[in-house]
């Protein structure tokens, strides 16, 4: 063959066709170990996906306990008959075929067989529980279809409120390999049930369950339904009652069914326990004797703030409202007022028991001594309008001592006037009337209410009366406070100082909080004349118009008042009182 032959025979065109499927192949195998290699870690997180399902299970929650150790909110089981609808396979198939040859043979168009005959197979399970139990349960289609689609690896309920005895008779005749499960929940218990019932707090169901420390964040997740507090200190304290979420990872066939055991398995956490200041025998008293009353009790210990019992009427039984509130329940709670903490929330006007706030700003202002003294005919004139007393005719003669034991509002209306508006209102702000409390229980109210020139020109855009000053220096008018307030406030008198930093909380043994440290301060008065107003206090409850609070062998400070506020059924009578004892070593302060 000749040099020309063999030149005319070299094609470069097949050459670059080497190179191009040289190139492509070179492509193929880096893209084959970029996808293998380098982002294996993302398939295999997709593999997971498609074959994994994780199911989360709640921690039950901490024990509430009271001062003294006593059992206040526990954990009790809640059984119910299940069914795992995954293990049903079988018999789901079984029916879907007899009902597609039953529907062919008379003719029926075949739609829908697959949830009639879900339906069906867990209808007869139902029936057994039914006949050994004597129920009449039924199961919603719907509710059935939606659990088959979303919640397929959780345990669909057949009845969820069985008794220990109807657990029992199942246990002993649904036969050993039934499908039928019975399994048990934690939900609350109340063993006192109405007692505290606003301090304690209920809770309600709740799919956000805390963090947990089972692997598989990326996995498909189901929830087991937990709880969380939705008042009082189940609200306040959630995060420390609710336990440790657990958990389980299961392996699932393309269908979502699952099989085998689960591949890792984490136990919840029972979450942690929380002892309470309430004295429960203490808390029992205070509501048997507001038992067909609207009102409310608070109970202080004098030197460490502790709220030794909070009540408030009406009421209603935690139980009730556990693990759900019916709506009758709701309803009824909603017409008798009893969602309403009246210690807590309830804002009122607080009646003659602020005289001692009016007495505590004269005296400090020099405007009084123990000694002034003013005349009580049975009424004062203030600005060409007449300001009556409690007693129409009058109290005669009367000191500072005498004023509080008769409760004369002439003393005050006189002096508060002398004293002005001003010079109360911060006295009044100076012992945390105006503000919260900041106790450990959710909802306190934010907006008592203080009034002076300043607050009626932003809240009415009028102007200050010296009507509105005497209304004020007996209690009357626009102040609005709150029972824990003057629980409070008559624990902080008893004391000499300001303020009482409140706790629902026991505190550690041996350590008696200084409130001054805390934002308290001494009260700033001579001795004699604080002791005069313990002595007017003192002679209330002896003879004057606490008398009812007297107690055998115990000398009593106290002070009643009366408040008048209108609404749209009338004018309202709100009675009240405050005092504390022992008068030589307060231990006690408690308003009602």
């Amino acid at each position: 063959m000749s040099v020309i032959e063999r030149h005319r025979n070299f094609n470069p065109r097949v050459h670059l066709f080497y190179w191009v499927v040289g190139l492509l192949v070179a492509v193929l195998f880096g893209g084959l170990f970029y996808r293998q290699i380098i982002e294996h870690h993302v398939y295999h997180e997709r593999e997971q996906r498609q074959n994994l399902r994780r199911v989360l299970l709640p921690g039950p929650r901490g024990n509430i306990f009271d001062r003294e150790g006593r059992l206040l909110v526990a954990n009790q089981p809640r059984y119910s008959a299940v069914l795992y609808l995954a293990e049903l396979r079988r018999d789901f198939r079984r029916e879907e075929v007899r009902l597609v040859r039953e529907y062919r043979r008379e003719g029926i168009p075949v739609r829908g067989v697959s949830a009639l005959a879900r339906a069906n197979v867990v209808r007869e399970y139902l029936d057994q529980v039914n006949l050994v139990t004597g129920r009449s349960g039924a199961i919603d289609p719907d509710e059935l279809q939606r659990h088959f689609h979303q919640r397929l690896l959780l345990p669909y309920p057949l009845i969820t409120d069985l008794e220990e005895d109807e657990v029992a008779r199942l246990l002993e005749q649904i036969p050993v390999d039934s499908k039928i499960q019975i399994t048990s929940a934690s939900v609350r218990h109340y063993p006192h049930g109405p007692l505290a019932a606003h301090v304690l707090g209920y809770v309600s169901r709740s799919d956000d369950l805390p963090e947990t420390d089972l692997a598989g964040e990326s996995l498909m997740t189901f929830h087991v339904s937990g709880s969380s507090g939705r008042s009082g200190l189940e609200r306040q304290f959630d995060e420390i009652l609710r336990g440790r979420t657990g958990g389980e990872i299961w392996v699932v066939d393309p269908s979502g069914f699952r099989y085998g055991e689960p591949i890792e398995r984490l136990s919840p956490v029972i979450g942690r326990d929380l002892t309470t200041s309430l004295d429960i025998d203490l808390q029992r008293r205070a509501e048997r004797n507001l038992d067909g009353h609207v009102g409310a009790v608070a109970v202080v210990d004098v030197l460490t703030g502790e709220i030794l019992a909070l009540a408030s009427q009406p009421g209603y039984d935690l139980n009730d409202l556990t693990p759900f509130i019916p709506t009758t329940v709701f309803q009824r709670v909603q017409e008798e007022g009893g969602w309403l903490n009246r210690g807590l929330q309830g804002l009122y006007p607080p009646g003659s028991t602020f005289k001692l706030v009016t007495a505590l700003a004269a005296l400090r202002e020099g405007r009084i001594t123990p000694e002034t003294t003013s005349y009580c005919a049975g009424g004062f004139q203030v600005a060409g309008r007449y300001f009556p007393c409690h007693a129409r005719h009058g109290h005669g003669t009367v000191d500072l001592v005498e004023s509080l034991r008769v409760s004369c509002n002439v003393f005050y209306y006189e002096h508060g006037l002398e004293t002005g508006i001003r010079s109360i209102s911060a006295e009044a702000r100076r012992r945390g009337l105006h503000e919260p409390t900041g106790v450990e229980l959710p909802f306190e109210p934010r907006n008592m209410i203080v009034p002076d020139p300043d607050w009626k020109r932003r809240a009415r855009n009028e102007s200050w009366f010296p009507g509105d000053t005497a209304n004020v220096s007996i209690g009357q008018g626009d102040l609005r406070v709150t029972p824990l307030q003057m629980a409070a406030f008559t624990a902080s008198l008893a004391r000499g100082e300001t303020r009482t930093v409140l706790s629902i909380l026991k505190q550690p043994p041996g350590i008696v909080p200084d409130h001054r440290g805390l934002g308290a301060e001494p009260t700033g008065l001579p001795d004699e004349y604080a002791r005069a107003l313990i002595e007017g206090m003192e002679r209330a409850v002896e003879e004057g118009t606490a008398r009812f609070a007297r107690l055998p062998g115990e000398r009593v400070a106290g002070k009643t008042g009366t408040a008048q506020v209108q609404t749209p059924r009338g004018t309202l009578h709100l009675a009240w009182f405050i005092g504390f004892a022992p008068v030589d070593n307060p231990r006690v302060a408690v308003c009602v």
